[in-house]
Parts: structure tokens; C-alpha cells; sequence
């Protein structure tokens, strides 16, 4: 089971495989041509306004959860990062392409799904994304999309992906999305948040060894 993604770990994935398979001569990814491509105006919902640093830290969670790999070797001058969710879930080419655009464009209709995946791979029909679209929802060891209910006025029902903490889908979620800043907000205190349990967890370990090391030297005294 993977650890759920923020904001910013799932902007960063999604750019990697999108850039894998639209533009694989520019692949894999500089920091600052991944960072471009997280803050690139078209195909991305919200439109984003990340940093190199901001980038950086999403990289360094995301290779943790053994998601992205850095790229070294002879002739490369900079350090470059790919993704590998296709090996650690062994997904095709069509799967990737539509987890692909429900990270970077959010809750969409199958038909939105096929109009959208062109450059990615060219569904034949909707009858075909749906079929892929089922085998990431019936994953038996662990599911990846997910199908949500209607919001009033609407026609069809969207899906969503899994990587990050379900959304709770409400009638709020027709509101423009958030502002860049309060993305980066987000994502901030989602840092914070996970570095105060780190801290919780070692105050907790030092308080037990300092309480076993009291108990080892009364036995000398």
C-alpha cells in the first residue's frame, strides 16, 4: 500500500508521466524543466506556482516512496529524475496515460478522459476507457481511480485517482479551485505536520531510553 500523496508530490508524478510520453527525447526531467512543466499553463487544474525548493522536497518524498529515481551516469551534467509507478504497479501504457490526466486535471467524465488523452495514448472509443478505467477501480491488492457520485446539475459521473488522501466529494467541490498561494500553503503545512510527528516519535524513543539507561545504572549504585 503507498502512503498517500500531497498537492505538490502528486503535480510533480503526474508531470513526469506526462513528459515520459509526450516528449520522451527531453525525458527524463531536469529540476528546473520539471519544475516548468508542474507550473505549464495548459493541461493542469489548478494552474500551479511552485518553486525549485518546492519541487525538490516533493522529489525527495516521492523517491522515499519509491516512486521517482534520480538519473546519473556518463555525459550527464545534471541531475535528472524519472518516475517508475508503471513498475511498481505494473500498469500499461493506457492505465498510466489516464491516471496521468486525473493528477494533473483532477475529477473527470470518461468522455473528458478520452478527449484528453490524444497525446498520451488515442483511445479507440469510450467503451475502451471505461474497460481501463475498471481495471484500475477493481485492482484486487490495492485500487488506483475511483468513481464519484453526480453533483447536482451534472450528467455523468467523474473519477478520481487514489494517490492522494480520498476526497471527500461535496457540493463544495464546484467552486474554483485554490489559488497557487493557497496550494503552496497547503502543501507547507502538510510538511509541517508530518515533521511534528517525526519529532513527537523521537521526544517518545529518547524518554525510553533515558528511562532504561535510569534503570541500568541503579543497578551499579
Amino acid at each position: 500500500m503507498h502512503q498517500p500523496l500531497t498537492i505538490v508530490e502528486v503535480r510533480v508524478l503526474g508531470s513526469l508521466i506526462e513528459k515520459q510520453m509526450t516528449t520522451p527525447d527531453y525525458y527524463p526531467l531536469t529540476l528546473n524543466s520539471l519544475t516548468t512543466a508542474c507550473n505549464q499553463k495548459n493541461n493542469r487544474d489548478p494552474v500551479t506556482a511552485f518553486n525549485d525548493t518546492t519541487v525538490l522536497r516533493a522529489l525527495d518524498l516521492l523517491r522515499e516512496k519509491k516512486l521517482i529515481s534520480t538519473v546519473t551516469g556518463t555525459g550527464i551534467r545534471v541531475q535528472k529524475y524519472k518516475h517508475v509507478v508503471d513498475e511498481q504497479y505494473t500498469l500499461t501504457r493506457q492505465e498510466l496515460s489516464l491516471l496521468c490526466l486525473l493528477m494533473l486535471r483532477g475529477p473527470q467524465t470518461v468522455g473528458e478522459l478520452r478527449g484528453r488523452s490524444g497525446p498520451m495514448h488515442e483511445f479507440t472509443s469510450v467503451e475502451e476507457v471505461e474497460t481501463v478505467l475498471a481495471s484500475l477501480t477493481n485492482r484486487e491488492q490495492q485500487p488506483l481511480a475511483k468513481k464519484v457520485p453526480r453533483h447536482t446539475g451534472q450528467k455523468e459521473v467523474r473519477y478520481i485517482h487514489l494517490f492522494a488522501a480520498t476526497p471527500d466529494m461535496k457540493e463544495s467541490d464546484l467552486a474554483p479551485p485554490p489559488e497557487p498561494a493557497r496550494l503552496q500553503i497547503i502543501t507547507e503545512n502538510e510538511r509541517i505536520d508530518k515533521l511534528e510527528e517525526q519529532v513527537k516519535t523521537l521526544q517518545s524513543e529518547i524518554e525510553n531510553l533515558q528511562k532504561k539507561f535510569s534503570e541500568f545504572k541503579k543497578q551499579f549504585e
